[in-house]
């Protein structure tokens, strides 16, 4: 298997192959800091004969560390998966798929895509509105409604792998004294003896949360990955696409993504639920209740290892890392999600 897995190797005969039209010339560069941490996101400027303007290439990451995590956690094959497999299937808007390949012999990949770039794209820090916050919620319960139970999707693995296990709990380990000491407005005496104790439950968590219904699962829903426009969301970056329970997509973004004003608004538990169920999905709403609680508190652990990894002379890292730390940890009060950790 042949083809580019870096800017360098584009050419325009592979590109016209591809594409199915005629670029006479073209130039790539990365997108800005920040963006495609385990991969390398590019935006090539074209001139063709038909072709848009601009499109996004994505190529494995060229630090050989990201590498390793992203080839550990199987992202790039994810991904490829997903856009090969589920994104014709569902309702959920993703950039369009215009070329993937992927290597399972060295899990190299490449993915051409449509580039979003005149939709607005969301902030975790500056957080977003109530009535952004539904059309968010009404398009995972459309991708989760129809990828109930998808069994029958054999490339796509659980979210509660061994791999997955071990990463949680030795990453929080890791993360867990880096938070305390530079956030410490963010914790009581009863937090930190509590949120300690997190590694120790992430395997029965994870045991508890997949037990009962699944879905496919975008993996990462956080407001950096969706772009707005008058139509509708759009998601990007399904490099945490999992098979895993139905509130993985909902906590997540509820607990980390949302101010404490708008995530107090609503019960966004009981919206996600009326919104899955609403074209025939039985499910058990108490027990959607529990493992959205058993989610919440979960995520803490992606909130106390990005915080405790992020670049904190970075400036807009360490912002990221003081609202996604703090939001989750109010979250987690305000569900009384630490009382799972008696149960």
């Amino acid at each position: 298997m042949s083809f580019p897995v870096t800017i360098e190797d584009l050419t325009t005969d592979w590109l016209s192959e591809v594409l199915g039209y005629t670029v006479h010339e073209f130039t790539a560069a990365p997108l800005g800091e920040g963006v495609g941490i385990l991969g390398l996101v590019t935006r090539i400027k074209m001139k063709s004969d038909g072709g848009p303007a601009t499109l996004i290439a994505k190529f494995p990451s060229p630090y050989p560390d990201n590498r390793v995590v992203a080839d550990a956690y199987d992202m790039y094959n994810r991904e490829y998966q997903f856009y090969t497999q589920i994104a014709p299937t569902v309702p959920l808007r993703a950039p369009k798929c215009l070329h993937a390949e992927f290597n399972d012999d060295n899990r190299d990949f490449v993915l051409l895509l449509e580039d979003l770039d005149g939709l607005r794209v969301g902030d975790q820090i500056e957080g977003c509105t109530a009535a952004e916050a539904h059309q968010i919620i009404e398009g995972l319960a459309s991708l989760h409604r129809n990828t109930w139970q998808p069994d029958h999707i054999t490339g796509i693995r659980q979210h509660d792998t061994e791999g997955q296990r071990e990463g949680m709990k030795g990453g929080y380990q890791v993360g867990w004294p880096v938070v305390l000491e530079a956030f410490p407005e963010h914790f009581n005496d009863e937090t930190r003896r509590l949120g300690a104790l997190v590694p120790e439950h992430v395997d029965r968590l994870l045991d508890q949360i997949h037990d009962g219904p699944l879905v496919i699962a975008h993996g990462d829903v956080r407001l950096d990955n969706v772009f707005f426009s008058d139509e509708g969301i759009a998601l990007v970056d399904y490099q945490a696409v999992c098979k895993a329970a139905p509130e993985h997509d909902i906590a997540y973004f509820v607990t980390q993504s949302l101010s404490d004003e708008v995530r107090e608004a609503e019960d966004w538990h009981a919206v996600y639920f009326e919104c899955l169920t609403r074209e025939g999905i039985e499910y058990d709403k108490a027990l959607s209740y529990e493992r959205y609680r058993q989610c919440a508190l979960y995520f803490l652990c992606y909130a106390v290892i990005i915080a405790g990894t992020l670049d904190m002379a970075n400036e807009r890292g360490k912002k990221l890392a003081d609202t996604l730390l703090g939001n989750s940890l109010r979250s987690i009060e305000a569900l009384y999600a630490f009382d799972l950790l008696n149960s």
